[in-house]
């Protein structure tokens, strides 16, 4: 499978900063905005497109292995795993049956494709294209991401990172609040404070008027 010059996208500036995105049919249920991410060891499908294509909970197998997502630091429990079928292309092209990891979570995309797909349907992703390439019986077929919906699938994304992010913040900001007295200084200020008195002292300017006072440091003589 070749990429060359004929593949390149007309009047798209810097075509290699979007995503990949492809209508994927999943369970006889045509599905848009599947993620195709080759950096991913996960092939993701998420609760609402379970409720999407009618599918209910207990069809799924235990899943106990967690992972990381989009938000930095934050990870999340599988809810399960199950396997469907999936279908590239308006017409059969290739259907195989791939395995999914369900999460819990909102995101923009309906799922996403890792490795482990691409591996099965034997799909090469090309992003400065924003194409795939994928052999059948007869020829090599050539899939072309949509690049008005790859922009606002990841316009959805990021802020839905920025969103979740910002509830974390005010998350912990409340718990602060509510095991925090009022009135009451931070640990390291008070230790701050402590130390602050413990390296200086007061001594008088005028003997005559015991208010009149300097602080110098503790180890300097008063003269």
């Amino acid at each position: 499978m070749m990429f060359d010059r004929s593949d390149h996208l007309g009047r798209v500036a810097h075509p290699e900063w979007y995503i990949l995105v492809q209508d994927l049919v999943v369970h006889n249920v045509k599905l848009k905005r599947v993620l195709i991410d080759g950096g991913s060891a996960l092939n993701i499908l998420f609760t609402k497109t379970l409720d999407k294509i009618q599918i209910p909970r207990s069809k799924m197998k235990s899943s106990s292995a967690p992972f990381h997502r989009v938000v930095p630091m934050i990870s999340s429990m599988l809810l399960g795993q199950i396997s469907l079928p999936v279908t590239f292309g308006l017409g059969i092209i290739s259907r195989q049956n791939i395995c999914f990891e369900v999460a819990d979570f909102e995101e923009a995309y309906y799922a996403i494709l890792g490795r482990p797909a691409l591996a099965k349907f034997i799909v090469v992703p090309y992003y400065t294209y924003l194409m795939l390439k994928m052999p059948s019986q007869q020829r090599v077929i050539s899939l072309r991401s949509d690049v008005k919906q790859a922009v606002t699938s990841d316009k959805e994304s990021c802020e839905m990172t920025q969103s979740h992010g910002r509830a974390l913040d005010q998350q912990e900001v409340r718990l602060v609040a509510s095991t925090s007295h009022e009135g009451e200084l931070p640990a390291k200020k008070i230790l701050k404070s402590r130390e602050s008195d413990a390296k200086t002292k007061k001594i008088p300017l005028d003997q005559a008027n015991p208010s009149k006072t300097t602080i110098i440091g503790a180890e300097l003589d008063c003269k």
